[in-house]
C-alpha cells in the first residue's frame, strides 16, 4: 500500500506538469488576442517552453541521478507554480514567453523524476505496467486543461484560469514535500560529484548504449503528433480547419485521454510478457499515425466527425507507445545512471514535437494565417519524422539485439565453465 501511496502522489504531481504544459493549447486563441500575437509568434509560446524541456532533459537527469525523485519533484513544481503565477497576471508578451519557459524547466524536471520512484518501489514483473499507468494517469492532466481549465477560461477569464492551475500545483506541492520517499528504507545512493570531463564521459556511456537510442527514437516517432496536437494545434485545427467548436474540440481531447488509458494497459501487460515484441508494436504505431493522417489530409475539405475521432485515438496511442522506450533505457542501463538514460529518450519525442510545431508555425503564417490548405499544408511535416525515426529504430533495434546476444552468449559460458570447475573440484558419485 505504501508503494502505490508514494507512487500516486508522484504521478499527481505528473498530472499537474501535463496540465501545465497543456493549457497554452487550448487557451492558444485567447493567448493571441491578450497578446496581439501572430501565429508564428503564438507558436514561440509553446516551442520556447518544449526548447526548455527538451535541453534540460539530460542536466534533469544527471540532477536527478544526484538529488533523487523527491527533491527533484519539489523543484519542478515550485518552478511551475511561479510561472503560471506570472502567465496569470502578466500582460506582456516578452514576459509570458519567460514565464512559459520556467514552466518548461520545472515541467522537465517532473516526470522522469516520477518514473524513477517505480523501480525502487514495486516488483520487476509490475514495473513495465506501473510506468505505463504512470504516463497514461498523467494525460489526465490533459483532460484538466481540455475541460474544466477551458471552461473556467470562458466563464471567468485568462487570470483566474491560470491562478486556478497555479493553487492546484501548490496542493501538489504540498503533498509531495509529505508522502513521497526515493526508496521504502528512505536511503538512496547517489552519484557521487565528478567533474566535468567525468560527467559528459557518463553522458556518453548512456547514449552508446543501443537500448538508450532504441528508446530515443522510440519516443520520437510515437510522441511527437499527440504531443504537437494536444500542446499547440490540435483546438485551433479543430475550429478552424474542420468547424468543430471549441466545446466539441475539448471532447475530442478527452476522447484522445480515455484511448491513451485504454491502450496504455494493454500495451503495459503485452510489453511485460513478451518484451522481445516491444519494437514491434512501436513500429506498428508509427505507421498507423502515418496512415490515419495521410487518409485526413487527402480529403478535399473538412473531415466527418467519425473520422476524426479515429484520428485522435490513433494518435493517442503514441502516448502508451513513447513510454516503451523508458523500458527499453531500463533494460539497458544500471539504476545508477537510470535518471540520464531516460532524460536522453524523454528528449526524442519533444525534439521533435518543438520542430514541428515551430515548422507549422512558420508554414501557416506563410499561407496566409489560419485556413483549412494552411493546417493541411503544415501538418505534411510530419512525414520527415515519421521516417527518420523509423530508420532509427531499424538500426538500433538491430544493434540492441546483437549487444543482447553478446550478454547471453558471455553467461552461457560463465555458467558453462564455473559447471566445468565444479565437476573437477567434486568428487566422482559412486556407481
Amino acid at each position: 500500500m505504501r508503494a502505490w501511496i508514494v507512487w500516486s502522489t508522484g504521478t499527481l504531481a505528473y498530472i499537474v506538469a501535463v496540465l501545465d504544459r497543456t493549457t497554452m493549447g487550448v487557451s492558444g486563441l485567447d493567448a493571441a488576442k491578450r497578446f496581439s500575437a501572430s501565429p508564428g509568434v503564438l507558436s514561440t509560446f509553446v516551442v520556447l517552453q518544449v526548447i526548455v524541456y527538451a535541453a534540460a532533459q539530460i542536466p534533469a537527469g544527471l540532477l536527478l541521478d544526484r538529488f533523487g525523485s523527491k527533491k527533484m519533484i519539489l523543484t519542478g513544481a515550485t518552478l511551475m507554480v511561479a510561472g503560471q503565477l506570472v502567465l496569470a497576471v502578466t500582460v506582456s508578451l516578452p514576459t509570458a514567453i519567460a514565464a512559459r519557459a520556467v514552466v518548461g524547466l520545472g515541467d522537465a524536471f517532473t516526470f522522469i523524476s516520477v518514473l524513477r520512484l517505480v523501480p525502487h518501489w514495486f516488483r520487476p514483473r509490475q514495473i513495465p505496467l506501473v510506468t505505463q499507468l504512470t504516463g497514461i494517469s498523467g494525460q489526465l492532466g490533459q483532460v484538466l486543461s481540455a475541460v474544466p481549465f477551458l471552461s473556467l477560461l470562458i466563464g471567468s477569464g485568462w487570470t483566474r484560469a491560470y491562478l486556478a492551475v497555479a493553487a492546484f500545483g501548490v496542493l501538489s506541492l504540498v503533498l509531495t514535500l509529505a508522502l513521497v520517499k526515493d526508496t521504502p528504507s528512505g536511503v538512496t545512493a547517489h552519484d557521487p560529484v565528478t567533474s566535468v570531463r567525468e560527467t559528459l564521459a557518463s553522458v556518453k556511456t548512456v547514449w552508446m548504449r543501443p537500448g538508450t537510442r532504441l528508446g530515443f527514437f522510440t519516443h520520437m516517432g510515437t510522441q511527437f503528433s499527440v504531443t504537437v496536437f494536444a500542446l499547440m494545434w490540435g483546438v485551433p485545427y479543430l475550429t478552424v480547419a474542420q468547424n468543430l467548436s471549441r466545446g466539441e474540440a475539448g471532447t475530442l481531447l478527452t476522447i484522445s485521454v480515455v484511448a491513451a488509458i485504454v491502450f496504455g494497459v494493454l500495451i503495459g501487460i503485452i510489453t511485460g510478457r513478451h518484451p522481445h515484441r516491444r519494437s514491434w508494436i512501436v513500429l506498428g504505431i508509427v505507421i498507423s499515425n502515418a496512415l490515419i493522417w495521410t487518409v485526413v489530409l487527402a480529403l478535399p475539405s473538412a473531415a466527418p466527425r467519425w473520422l476524426l475521432v479515429l484520428l485522435i485515438v490513433v494518435i493517442s496511442f503514441g502516448g502508451p507507445g513513447s513510454m516503451v522506450g523508458f523500458d527499453f533505457a531500463r533494460t539497458f542501463n544500471p539504476r545508477s545512471t537510470l535518471g540520464t538514460a531516460q532524460g536522453a529518450v524523454n528528449m526524442g519525442g519533444f525534439v521533435a514535437s518543438l520542430l514541428v510545431m515551430q515548422a507549422m508555425g512558420v508554414i501557416i503564417g506563410a499561407t496566409g494565417g489560419y485556413s483549412f490548405a494552411s493546417f493541411r499544408l503544415a501538418w505534411c511535416v510530419q512525414y520527415a519524422v515519421w521516417a527518420f525515426a523509423i530508420a532509427g529504430i531499424l538500426i538500433t533495434r538491430r544493434k540492441a539485439r546483437r549487444t543482447i546476444g553478446q550478454i547471453e552468449e558471455s553467461r552461457y559460458l560463465l555458467e558453462f565453465f564455473s559447471d566445468s570447475e565444479s565437476a573437477q573440484a567434486s568428487p566422482r558419485p559412486d556407481r
